[in-house]
């Protein structure tokens, strides 16, 4: 890889880069509507964000981006060829991942047993399939961590850096995703 490659070329290669682009522009324009059609009923919007469980969101937000910031120091020890350090840090990051999604499960049974589901309101409808998509990114992510994890152990050439770093963009992804649906969903209304 020439420097100047380095310097214009993506982490990841380009195709991870045309999903997530993709990605944040299909979160983005949900979000945005949510933020229209909340601005046009507000009062409904701000009775049913008050129902959310803002302590676990908190929590959850906390957890995902120290997550991120594991599967950073993971990528910084790989590109050093410090193998064992490498997989800590990314067993840290998948274990922050999983907590993650056992906590969402937690608010989503706290949700379902009140009754707040889909077809209950316009802010539920959006609460349901935004953070339903973002529990599936999140899950796929921890799939994708796995995979580089079981290879790096086994220490296989099927984790080349470009790869294990557009595992780590699609991670970073998700924080970014849950960045944008946090304040919206639990702050904002």
């Amino acid at each position: 890889m020439t420097s100047s490659k380095s310097i214009y070329y993506p982490p990841g290669g380009l195709l991870i880069w045309i999903v997530i682009y993709l990605e944040l522009i299909t979160f983005g324009m949900a979000t945005l509507a949510l933020a229209y059609y909340g601005s046009q009923n507000r009062s409904e919007f701000h009775a049913d964000s008050l129902l959310l469980n803002k302590t676990v969101a908190t929590i959850n937000t906390i957890v995902l981006l120290t997550s991120g910031y594991f599967v950073a120091i993971a990528i910084k020890h790989f590109k050093a060829q410090q193998l064992p350090k490498t997989l800590q840090f990314l067993t840290w990051a998948i274990l922050c991942g999983t907590l993650f999604l056992v906590l969402k499960g937690y608010e989503y049974y706290e949700k379902i047993e009140a009754g707040l589901t889909m077809g209950k309101s316009d802010f539920f409808n959006y609460y349901c399939l935004l953070t339903g998509f973002h529990w599936l990114h999140v899950l796929v992510g921890i799939v994708i961590l796995l995979f580089f994890r079981f290879n790096i152990a086994k220490k296989q050439t099927v984790a080349s850096l470009e790869d294990f770093e557009a595992g780590a963009a699609f991670w970073h992804m998700c924080d970014l995703i849950w960045l944008f649906l946090f304040p919206i969903l639990y702050l904002m209304f």
